[in-house]
């Protein structure tokens, strides 16, 4: 389920972030207060993000989101994507969505692909990795309208 953070989120939140597993994508998580949280059975389990561009000429959203370890490998993170997306798209009148992975991590690139996210391409350089602050290579993903599983 996804619902607008509280503040008292914000804890778990960071404790989520903080997690080795996720903060070797993610690095520091500042704010989360432009994020909706995932819960389980009341319990938040993650946060997941959209950022809309509203130019009626490139009207399409992006997502990011991060999970606790505990449930990674699960579908939640699948499940959380699917809605969303089917938000953005049906509600908010988005055509396109994209998703930007690091290209070294198989295991999001594999669950955003099973949504019905595809490769576009290699962004060289793309991001600054947190751990040894180097840039590496991000790949990005689009998922179209019609194409969400």
């Amino acid at each position: 389920m996804l619902r607008d953070t509280a503040d008292d989120d914000v804890a778990r939140l960071r404790e989520i972030a903080e997690a080795p597993d996720v903060a070797k994508w993610w690095g520091p998580v500042d704010e989360f207060d432009d994020m909706l949280a995932i819960t389980l059975d009341g319990e938040v389990i993650g946060a997941i993000q959209y950022e809309e561009i509203d130019d009626p000429m490139y009207r399409s959203a992006g997502i990011d989101i991060f999970l606790g370890p505990a449930w990674h490998g699960r579908g939640y993170g699948q499940e959380a994507i699917r809605v969303l997306a089917r938000w953005l798209i049906g509600e908010r009148g988005h055509h396109r969505l994209t998703i930007d992975p690091a290209a070294h991590n198989e295991v999001a690139i594999r669950a955003y692909e099973r949504v019905g996210f595809r490769r576009v391409g290699i962004m060289r350089a793309y991001e600054r990795d947190p751990v040894t602050k180097r840039f590496h290579d991000g790949l990005l993903m689009d998922l179209l309208a019609d194409e969400v599983n």
